[in-house]
Order: structure tokens, then C-alpha cells, then sequence
């Protein structure tokens, strides 16, 4: 098994926000571009796509409320599992560490197309998701652009 860790972001929210944002699998829906949304679907537990020609699938295995949300693979081209940590950041409760662990079963070809991009992958998430935090403070309620 291949172990891929993000680095760590500091988050302007709280736990429980970013939590209950990744807790919904059709939240993810939300985020995506409208043309990227076609052919996803997604429930509570799960959601489904075809990502470059290839069916991929994710469920919500483990819900630790407001400090880890654990996934697997639910149909996909080789076996994953991840978590996202939601810890607290040091005394401020209104910052997250927030952080991604994935796990997955890749043969060593698939390790050397792959195993960069997905750290890399990991790592924007996470800037992007303390970017957007800076960007857009607890409260904002105006048009994201």
C-alpha cells in the first residue's frame, strides 16, 4: 500500500464548519464547475463519476463528528482509502489544521505515473482551502467568484 499525506493548512474555520461541509457527499457536487458535473452523482454516503474515461466511486466509511471523516473506494480502478483530519489549530477554536491521508494499492508503474500527481493533488486541496478561508471569512454570505 502506498501512503500519500498532504501537507498541514491552517483553515479560518472551526472544525465543525469544515466538517459538516465534507460530511454530505452532494456537497461535493456543489463545488464542482457545471460542466464538470455531468455524470456525477451523489448521495449522502457516496458519490460516483467517470474521471478520464474511468468509473471511480467513493463512500464514507467512518464519520468521527467534527475531527475525521474516513473514505474508500466504491468502485474504482484499484483499492483506496483516505482521511480528513479536522484538528484543532492550536488555542484559536476558529482555525483548523486541516489535512488528507490517502491509501492505495498501486502496483509500482501505477506508483510512478501517479504517486506525484496525487501529492500534489492532496497539497492544492489544501491550499485552496485555506486560500478560500482568508478570502471569504466565517459569515460571508456574498457571491463567491
Amino acid at each position: 500500500m502506498a501512503v500519500f499525506e498532504s501537507k498541514h493548512g491552517i483553515v479560518s474555520r472551526a472544525p465543525y464548519e469544515l466538517y459538516m461541509a465534507f460530511v454530505d457527499m452532494r456537497n461535493f457536487v456543489n463545488f464542482l464547475p457545471p460542466d464538470k458535473k455531468e455524470g456525477v452523482t451523489a448521495d449522502y454516503d457516496s458519490i460516483h463519476a467517470t474521471v478520464q474515461g474511468f468509473p471511480i466511486g467513493v463512500k464514507i466509511t467512518e464519520r468521527r463528528p467534527y475531527s475525521l471523516i474516513s473514505l474508500a473506494d466504491d468502485g474504482a480502478p484499484f483499492s483506496f482509502s483516505a482521511e480528513i483530519s479536522f484538528d484543532a489549530a492550536g488555542g484559536d477554536p476558529g482555525k483548523t489544521d486541516f489535512h488528507i491521508k490517502v491509501e492505495a494499492d498501486l502496483n509500482f508503474m501505477m506508483k510512478m505515473l501517479i504517486g506525484s500527481k496525487l501529492k500534489e493533488a492532496l497539497d492544492k486541496a489544501v491550499d485552496s482551502l485555506v486560500e478560500m478561508s482568508e478570502k471569504y471569512p466565517s459569515g460571508y454570505t456574498g457571491p463567491i467568484a
